[in-house]
């Protein structure tokens, strides 16, 4: 078939632009405009091979194999297919497994199926030379591309450049169309942007029958006072985590145990309280946002997921709020709820951060939901459901 079809390894690609424009490989480091960077790799192609696309194959890593943000936003572009492998933390770093294995048996096959007359591979990887082989030996003009080294020297296999049938490299002025660096003065990362609404529920007093009752399970003992590591442990978290319970129920400490039935009441609450068997009629009946969603809104949910929200956690507490709001046909449920400030009923909360998943950003490391992450979510449904009843929020600190 007179057509070429694109395999782009996406670490490779961003990685080796992170280098030539940010001085390291960090993909943290730089911004992509996906949109245009799609539309370069395309007319490069259509002009390099003088053939029409037929399909631009993305290969990338992500955290359980869970899309993240930009995955979502690229699988629905024109001609664009992504193809995900899991990415692994090992020794602080991150890395890529089953993106390489993926991509040799798509190379394969396309070549062995005819299914184009070219195949251009955007990557440095040498454990490709076999399927750029085999590619050849069924009639495939292979094109490799390399991204500018940063350092003037090559950053592909040697093997892979010597094979390949045609060579092109994507230097500065062709990336920069696409992808620029950040301006971090002079730190690798951005600083997490402040966010006075998560410092407000933190800060915001429990209604007085939670507050009894917390205060009822609160331990008071003697060895306090002579172990104020302990203390400052309890004290300095909000939400304790599952090893901060296990670590005051375990063997050898000094804290008495806790017990079994202490947990959170609410998982937007701070602290422990026990948990009573059925929650209270108030919230109970809040309907979810799947009760409340119809068909033809859920498909439309969905575009509006893909196409334009970005996955910020702030932002899709938002989205959800936004949508919850205006779907409800009972309005007294949202005075009611805005009456439980700063707890959200289980199965709302439990919906929106299920909601959240969605957008990768449950997907750490030993299956931890970040702890700031889960407050920005909060904080941003707080706010969406503030502005759409007029609520004022006092300060933090006031």
């Amino acid at each position: 078939m007179d057509r070429c079809i694109v395999l782009v390894d996406a670490g490779y690609l961003l990685g080796a632009a992170a280098s030539l424009l940010a001085g390291e490989p960090s993909r943290s480091r730089i911004t992509v405009d996906h949109a245009a960077l799609i539309q370069g790799l395309r007319d490069r192609a259509e002009n390099d091979t003088r053939q029409p696309l037929l399909r631009i194959y993305w290969f990338d890593g992500a955290p359980d194999r869970v899309p993240q943000p930009e995955h979502r936003r690229l699988r629905v572009m024109p001609r664009v297919t992504v193809r995900l492998g899991a990415l692994t933390r090992s020794d602080g770093r991150w890395a890529q497994k089953g993106v390489d294995a993926a991509m040799h048996a798509e190379l394969t096959e396309l070549a062995r199926n005819r299914a184009c007359s070219d195949i251009v591979l955007v990557t440095g990887d040498g454990d490709l030379l076999p399927g750029m082989m085999a590619a050849k030996e069924h009639g495939v003009a292979v094109h490799l591309w390399a991204v500018q080294a940063a350092d003037g020297d090559y950053n592909q296999s040697e093997d892979l450049v010597a094979e390949a049938d045609e060579r092109r490299v994507l230097d500065r002025a062709w990336i920069t169309r696409a992808v620029r660096a950040k301006e971090l003065a002079g730190v690798c990362a951005p600083p997490p942007v402040p966010r006075p609404e998560i410092a407000a529920i933190l800060s915001a007093p429990l209604p007085d029958s939670a507050l009894a009752e917390r205060t009822a399970q609160e331990p008071r003992h003697p060895a306090s006072a002579h172990n104020g590591t302990a203390e400052r442990t309890s004290t300095a978290k909000g939400v304790p985590t599952p090893k901060d319970l296990a670590a005051l129920r375990g063997p050898g400490t000094q804290q008495p145990q806790q017990p079994a039935s202490a947990t959170l009441r609410w998982s937007s609450d701070k602290g422990w309280v026990d948990r009573p068997a059925a929650e209270p009629p108030e919230a109970a009946s809040m309907p979810t946002l799947a009760q409340l969603t119809t068909a033809e809104q859920r498909w439309a949910d969905r575009e509006e997921d893909i196409t334009t929200v970005g996955g910020d956690p702030f932002e899709v507490g938002q989205v959800f709020a936004r949508r919850w709001v205006e779907r409800l046909g009972d309005q007294s449920h949202i005075q009611r709820l805005s009456g439980m400030y700063p707890r959200i009923p289980h199965r709302v909360d439990g919906e929106l951060l299920r909601y959240a998943a969605r957008f990768g950003l449950l997907a750490h490391k030993d299956d931890q939901i970040d702890e700031r992450d889960r407050y920005a979510i909060r904080a941003g449904f707080w706010r969406e459901l503030d502005l759409r009843t007029g609520t004022e929020r006092a300060p933090a600190g006031e």
